[in-house]
C-alpha cells in the first residue's frame, strides 16, 4: 500500500520540471521505478497473452494483392475494421528507407545535447511542435507511464522546416508526405467496405489534420510494475502506427489481449473512435497498450488523422447513409474539439470517450 503522505501531485510536478522526461531517469541509473509510475498491484496479470489468445493474430493485408483485386482487399479491410479495429499493411508503397529513418530521426532526437531537447519542452498542446513524457500527467488518475514524446500537427498547416529540430526535420517531413498519400487510400477503401461512394470520407474531411506523435519507451528496470501506454482508444479517425521490431504492443480482443507482433516494413492500421463514432458502431474502436521492457527501447510513430484541438467547427455524427428505422443513430453529433478536451481531460485512464457521446 502507498503511505498516506504520498503526494502525487508533487512528484509528478517535480519529474516534469526535470524535463528530462523518462529517459532522466533511465540515464541517472535508477534502480527501482518511483511511485508515480507505479500500477495499482495485479493490474498486469494479464500481460501475458492467454493460452486462447496465442494463436490469434491481427489480420494482415497485402496491398500488392490490389492489382488482382481491389474488392478482396477491400472486403478483407471490411471484416478487420468491423471484428478487430485493427490490421496490419505490408506492400503499401512507403520505402523501406522513409520507415528507417524517421525511427533513426525520433532516436536522435530524444538522445540529443539535453539543452537542446529542453528547448522543445512544453505543455502547451497546440504548439506545432511539443516535446514532453505523458500529455495527461497532470489530468490522469492512472499511473504516469514509461515514456517520453514529441507531437507536431503536420497538416492541415504544415510547419516550416525551421520549426522542426534539426535532427528529425527531414524525416519528419517525408514521412508525413506518405502517411498522406497511403492515408487518402486507406479512407477510400474503408469507405468503399461502407458500401459508400470512395471519397465520401476524405468529403467529409476525416483526412483534414495530421497529428504526428513519436514515442520513446526507455528500457525499465522493473517492467511489471508500469506501463509503456496504458490502455486506450484513439481520437482520431484513423492512425497510422510504425513500430520497431521490438514489440509490446497488444490490443484488446474478445477480451483477451492479443500481441500485435512485428512484422518488418509493416504498418499498423487501427480505427480511432471518430470512425467508430460517424459508421454508427460498425467499424470499432478497440483498446489498445504498450508494455514496458527491460533491456530495449522501443520507438513507433503514430500519425492520427484528427485536428484534435486545433479550432474546426465541422460537425460531425453518424452518417445518414448508413442510418435506417433497423439502425437508428447511436451517438449524438459533435466536433472534434469539443472531443478531445474530454479525452484530454479525462487522461489514458482504460476507460472509453464514446460512452458520454451516446444518445
Amino acid at each position: 500500500m502507498e503511505s498516506k503522505d504520498f503526494d502525487s501531485y508533487s512528484e509528478r510536478k517535480a519529474f516534469d520540471e526535470t524535463k528530462e522526461g523518462v529517459k532522466g531517469l533511465v540515464d541517472a541509473h535508477i534502480a527501482e521505478v518511483p511511485r508515480i509510475f507505479r500500477l495499482p498491484q495485479g493490474t498486469l496479470s494479464d500481460k501475458k497473452p492467454s493460452l486462447s489468445s496465442s494463436n490469434l493474430a491481427i489480420p494482415v493485408i497485402d496491398f500488392a494483392d490490389m492489382h488482382l483485386s481491389r474488392e478482396r482487399v477491400v472486403e478483407e479491410i471490411k471484416d478487420a475494421a468491423e471484428n478487430w479495429g485493427f490490421f496490419q499493411v505490408v506492400n503499401h508503397g512507403v520505402p523501406l528507407s522513409v520507415l528507417e529513418e524517421i525511427q533513426d530521426g525520433i532516436r536522435r532526437f530524444f538522445e540529443q545535447d539535453l539543452e537542446v531537447k529542453k528547448s522543445y519542452f512544453s505543455r502547451d498542446a497546440t504548439k506545432k511542435f511539443v516535446y514532453n513524457s505523458n500529455f495527461d500527467l497532470y489530468s490522469s488518475t492512472a499511473c504516469v507511464n514509461w515514456r517520453d514524446s514529441f507531437a507536431c500537427y503536420m497538416s492541415p498547416d504544415p510547419p516550416t522546416p525551421e520549426e522542426l529540430p534539426v535532427v528529425c526535420r527531414d524525416a519528419m517531413i517525408e514521412h508525413w508526405k506518405h502517411m498522406m498519400s497511403l492515408g487518402a487510400l486507406l479512407f477510400e477503401l474503408l469507405s468503399e467496405a461502407l458500401g459508400l461512394s470512395s471519397d465520401k470520407l476524405k468529403s467529409m474531411e476525416c483526412m483534414k489534420g495530421l497529428l504526428m506523435i513519436c514515442h520513446y519507451y526507455p528500457p525499465c528496470p522493473q517492467p511489471d510494475l508500469t506501463i509503456g501506454t496504458n490502455h486506450h482508444s484513439d481520437n482520431s479517425f484513423l492512425t497510422i502506427l510504425l513500430q520497431d521490431q521490438v514489440g509490446g504492443l497488444q490490443v484488446l480482443h474478445q477480451n483477451v489481449w492479443v500481441d500485435v507482433l512485428p512484422i518488418p516494413g509493416a504498418l499498423v492500421i487501427n480505427i480511432g473512435d471518430f470512425m467508430q463514432l460517424i459508421t454508427n458502431d460498425k467499424f470499432i474502436s478497440v483498446e489498445h497498450r504498450v508494455l514496458s521492457n527491460r533491456t530495449e527501447t522501443r520507438i513507433s510513430v503514430a500519425s492520427f488523422f484528427t485536428t484534435n484541438l486545433l479550432p474546426n467547427s465541422t460537425v460531425y455524427g453518424p452518417i445518414k447513409e448508413l442510418l435506417s428505422k433497423e439502425n437508428p443513430p447511436i451517438y449524438r453529433d459533435f466536433t472534434l474539439e469539443e472531443y478531445t478536451k474530454g479525452y484530454v481531460k479525462k487522461g489514458l485512464d482504460g476507460t472509453s470517450y464514446l460512452s458520454y457521446l451516446k444518445l
